[in-house]
């Protein structure tokens, strides 16, 4: 099922026919929630009683921070206007899409728009200053993720902004007062696992309601090993326990 693109994004993907209620979950740049979309997006959704959304949003360097972020405002805008309720959609996203479902709720509360239901983030990058002790401590069990390579990807997103941004670091520098409910996910062999620590510390201090979730000894976006890994359709099925528990409409 396909609708119109909202206006300052590429494409919206309807992946489930429309049943309330609604999940929008987005891409993140190295591809879709995980390699298999269709059965980690059904067992998050809850066996398809939520209406999966996949933001095709701007990517660096061509578009550089923060036109994702306006994106994400633009489309959550789009379907309040199409007639969606706040109350039935949630943020969802994994590693670059994590950071970017809180940025996104950062920037629609800004916009003096009404919250979603919640927000789940999976091994989220949430600091684009890098100060996180996990950055380091964490290089040698990560086997996933490199520092070189974060830094170079990095640079072409964040461009000549100040890497303390609250868009870009709001582990570090973000008032998270009044954002809905959030579950972040995370694994002990992570070099972003301090990301997910500091950003629920905040959250905690702002009056969020907010569960961090870290599973030991599996490494980032671990859920996307669901059918592999045990402990990635556990922390899938929690995350959408926590959807069905928050999500009306």
């Amino acid at each position: 099922m396909n609708c119109r693109a909202p206006r300052a994004a590429r494409q919206l993907r309807h992946r489930n026919p429309l049943r309330n209620p609604a999940l929008f979950s987005r891409r993140v740049t190295c591809g879709r929630f995980s390699p298999d979309g269709t059965r980690a997006d059904r067992r998050l959704g809850g066996q398809d009683r939520h209406f999966s959304i996949s933001l095709d949003y701007r990517l660096a360097p061509e578009h550089p921070f923060p036109a994702d972020v306006e994106d994400v405002v633009a489309a959550y805008q789009e379907l309040l206007e199409l007639g969606r309720a706040p109350e039935s959609i949630a943020f969802a996203g994994d590693s670059v899409g994590g950071g970017l479902a809180i940025t996104g709720a950062l920037a629609v509360r800004d916009a003096g728009l009404p919250m979603p239901a919640a927000i789940v983030a999976f091994s989220p990058g949430l600091d684009a200053t890098r100060s996180g002790e996990s950055i380091v401590t964490k290089a040698d069990a990560d086997p996933l993720l490199d520092r070189a390579n974060i830094d170079r990807m990095s640079s072409f997103y964040v461009a000549a902004h100040d890497r303390r941004n609250p868009l870009l670091s709001p582990a570090v520098t973000a008032d998270l007062t009044g954002l809905p409910p959030l579950l972040v996910q995370v694994g002990t062999n992570e070099m972003l696992l301090d990301d997910a620590r500091r950003l629920a510390v905040r959250a905690s201090d702002a009056k969020v309601d907010v569960v961090l979730d870290i599973t030991a000894k599996v490494p980032h976006v671990f859920q996307s090993f669901a059918g592999i890994l045990d402990e990635a359709g556990e922390a899938l099925d929690r995350a959408a326990l926590f959807l069905r528990q928050r999500v009306r409409g």
